[in-house]
């Protein structure tokens, strides 16, 4: 009776104990369940935010299209953001939360420099990796081993951004011999002007006029009248989107019109500034980024689009999206791709495999090289032309936009000087 006493406890015992392995797996799943989390500030209010609004839009689309295909590791993804009103201010008390106390699994970059710069330092502070989404030059300062850009400015961003400008101006009859420099006294404005300067000094070209303006800045008659007296052949503008708008706006009003005119004018890629501006661009070479020009439709480049589109007005977004939803989705792929290929969640391991990877992307293939820069840039340059009014068809299809820079993309002529292109 003992034996069979002990049999039966015996049996209690394994059935307890398988219980409670049930139960302990059942947990491992749920929590093998729970989503992977990708946290980040983005402007969605404030002067920045026609770029950030539509950049979001194209990280839900990634956020759809990875979960749909299964997630990441068997686990969904969750996108976890915040508003930073353009406000760098705000940028680091954002990322402090989603570090300690959303405990996101990784966090990237708002759009722009402004905000990546004022990120850094916490996630530094951190050891955490960061993907950034347009900040040019930010690494040059910090050197972090784990940063990484998404922007085509390749290893010397700073003065990539005005290459094409410059080359493009030198490649006149009769080159021209001097330039004016203007930019906004914050980082992108800063950094892209620095380079621009470097550029100048390297082509020997004689620089007129050279100062930067105060963001709140909203009268620019003044800045072009003094750009005006100082009478350079072309003119470099590193600029913010309202300041692009109201810069151009004093152009016209003035009547200013130097041999060659922009550069760097954030904004200007946004199809509302477009459709506000109008004939007002007509001459105005400026720095792209993507069109889609057939070039430039790298595989599933077109797809996004179609379903940005889709989204665009109940969104309340840019209806083209030809600026930010390519790379805002490619910053996510080059992650989404890392954490796949590492099978890991690991910063270290993860970004040992950026460094060594080469990325098929909406944005193209992506190599990461010093500094978490691209190993080789492939900034554009354009120039509008030909623009009758505010429709927003003749951007649609391109024919407003003429690629100059680089050679293996050009699509047409540069209109020289300036006022030959004017209404």
């Amino acid at each position: 009776m003992s034996g069979l006493l002990n049999w039966r406890r015996l049996a209690r015992n394994v059935a307890c104990g398988a219980a409670a392995l049930a139960l302990s797996a059942g947990a491992a799943l749920a929590q093998s369940g729970e989503p992977i989390k990708i946290g980040f500030s983005m402007s969605l209010t404030g002067p920045l935010s026609a770029n950030g609004k539509m950049s979001l839009v194209a990280m839900k689309i990634w956020e759809d299209d990875i979960n749909k295909s299964g997630g990441l590791l068997g686990r969904p993804v969750k996108l976890i953001y915040y508003d930073d009103q353009s406000s760098p201010a705000q940028v680091p008390g954002i990322y402090s939360k989603l570090l300690d106390v959303d405990k996101v699994d990784f966090a990237v970059s708002a759009y722009a420099s402004t905000q990546i710069a004022a990120a850094m330092p916490v996630m530094i502070q951190k050891k955490r990796l960061f993907i950034s989404l347009f900040g040019t030059g930010i690494n040059d300062e910090f050197k972090y081993d784990k940063y990484f850009s998404m922007l085509p400015t390749g290893p010397t961003p700073k003065p990539t951004y005005s290459e094409g400008f410059f080359t493009v101006a030198m490649a006149q009859n009769p080159k021209p011999t001097s330039v004016a420099i203007v930019a906004a006294d914050a980082e992108f404005g800063r950094n892209a002007c620095d380079g621009a300067r470097e550029n100048a000094k390297n082509l020997k070209l004689r620089i007129t006029y050279d100062r930067t303006y105060p963001p709140p800045t909203t009268d620019f008659g003044p800045i072009v009248r003094a750009i005006q007296a100082s009478n350079p052949d072309i003119v470099m503008i590193c600029s913010y989107p309202l300041d692009s708008v109201g810069l151009l706006k004093a152009i016209n009003e003035i009547g200013y019109k130097p041999k060659m005119i922009g550069g760097a004018m954030v904004g200007l890629q946004a199809t509302a500034f477009k459709m506000q501006l109008g004939p007002l661009l007509n001459g105005i070479v400026n720095y792209e980024t993507w069109l889609p020009f057939e070039k430039l439709q790298f595989p599933g480049s077109m797809e996004l689009l179609k379903k940005y589109q889709a989204r665009a007005a109940a969104e309340g977004v840019d209806p083209l999206g030809y600026y930010m939803p390519v790379w805002a989705y490619a910053y996510l792929q080059v992650l989404g791709d890392s954490i796949k290929a590492t099978n890991s969640l690991n910063d270290d391991r993860i970004a040992d495999h950026l460094r060594k990877t080469t990325f098929k992307t909406t944005a193209g293939d992506v190599k990461f090289g010093d500094k978490g820069e691209w190993a080789k840039d492939r900034m554009l340059l354009i120039q509008f032309q030909n623009i009758k009014d505010g429709s927003i068809d003749q951007f649609r299809d391109l024919k407003a936009e003429v690629l100059l820079y680089p050679p293996q993309y050009k699509s047409g002529d540069i209109i020289y000087p300036f006022e030959k292109a004017r209404p």
